[in-house]
């Protein structure tokens, strides 16, 4: 009897602790990974581990070959999850940021504040010099560097190419949204403020620290940031840890919590430089109407998101400590985006179809 009895007892115990083995492991219990610096080695979790939807998956990938993806990645914790290369495309190969490259602009202006180089609320003519726009003087006064974080800058927005007869007066610095290439004025700011270049202090201060490859490739309108996806992978992890990298906290948590806030009255949906989701309304590139609703309806509310032409994107979400990262041309050639567009609808879709 006794030997029957502990016999019952061995085999509960197995059970369930094959129960606890097969159980998926909740996100937010599991510790944070890093990958090294210049490794190629990278540490993965398996779909069944997390309890996704592996049928789903073929049906997401064959959705980003035809919306013309070269890359695709997911992390959860800082572990790589899915990794997909499409279309000739490989892990080392580069691909154009486009706009998705204005957080890493904006992140580089934190850390220039951050070191007392500079100050976001200072007018940007104390590092541009004055004259650097066709407004009056008494108007190019009002831009602050801040103004420029925000897409505020009140400057006209219609012509792509950032030069002084082009820099003309629409509405006071503060008072309007609009999406435009002035943004790069800042990093003629940073570039001021630290005497070197802007690209030297970008790789010191951050690039190199988290690992990330690329370089800054002067483009037709502004300069664009080339990488490989696991670089902008990387980029994406160190903004799902506030602007921390293993344990060095590299960019104050304060300044990075205030760049995926809303930044200003206009544009909920806009932080510095970030696009953020989960708010009341939203304005896009190129319109000065205001919609209604979350900037993506099907994305977890408190996602924020790097996004470039062509629907370059990085996606962060918190709730999920999870990065989405999308490469490629662009899903609609007949209609290329800015930055939003209804390729990110269509893609969380079929993300949720594999997580949910």
């Amino acid at each position: 009897m006794k030997i029957k009895l502990l016999l019952l007892l061995v085999t509960l115990s197995f059970l369930a602790c094959k129960k606890k083995i097969d159980e998926p492991t909740p996100a937010s219990s599991e510790q944070m990974y890093y990958p090294p610096n210049n490794a190629i080695d990278w540490e993965t979790k398996s779909v069944a581990s997390l309890g996704w939807k592996q049928t789903a998956i073929d049906d997401l990938k064959k959705f980003l070959v035809e919306k013309n993806s070269k890359s695709f990645m997911i992390l959860v914790n800082g572990r790589i999850v899915l990794e997909e290369y499409f279309n000739g495309h490989s892990q080392s190969t580069s691909w154009q940021w486009n706009s998705a490259g204005k957080t890493l602009v904006a992140t580089t202006t934190g850390l220039a504040q951050q070191e007392g180089l500079l100050n976001i609320n200072t007018a940007a003519n104390q590092y541009l010099g004055t004259g650097w726009t066709s407004e009056p003087l008494t108007k190019e006064n009002l831009i602050s560097v801040r103004h420029l974080l925000t897409m505020t800058s009140g400057l006209d927005e219609s012509s792509d190419l950032v030069i002084k007869s082009k820099l003309t007066y629409v509405a006071d610095a503060g008072t309007r949204w609009a999406y435009a290439n002035v943004f790069q004025k800042l990093m003629d700011v940073v570039s001021s403020a630290s005497k070197q270049t802007f690209e030297s202090y970008f790789d010191n201060k951050l690039k190199n620290k988290i690992g990330m490859d690329g370089f800054w490739d002067d483009g037709i309108i502004f300069k664009i940031y080339n990488s490989n996806t696991r670089s902008m992978a990387r980029f994406g992890l160190f903004a799902l840890n506030n602007g921390k990298w293993n344990k060095e906290q590299i960019i104050s948590e304060s300044f990075f919590s205030e760049s995926i806030k809303t930044s200003q009255n206009i544009n909920p949906s806009y932080g510095y430089l970030w696009w953020l989701n989960g708010k009341s309304s939203y304005m896009i590139p190129g319109s000065q109407n205001v919609f209604q609703g979350n900037l993506i309806p099907s994305a977890p509310s408190d996602m924020y998101a790097a996004m470039g032409a062509s629907d370059q994107r990085i996606y962060v979400i918190p709730s999920k400590n999870m990065v989405i990262v999308r490469m490629g041309n662009a899903s609609d050639p007949a209609n290329p985006s800015f930055a939003v567009s209804g390729f990110d609808e269509s893609l969380w879709q079929k993300i949720n179809a594999v997580i949910n």
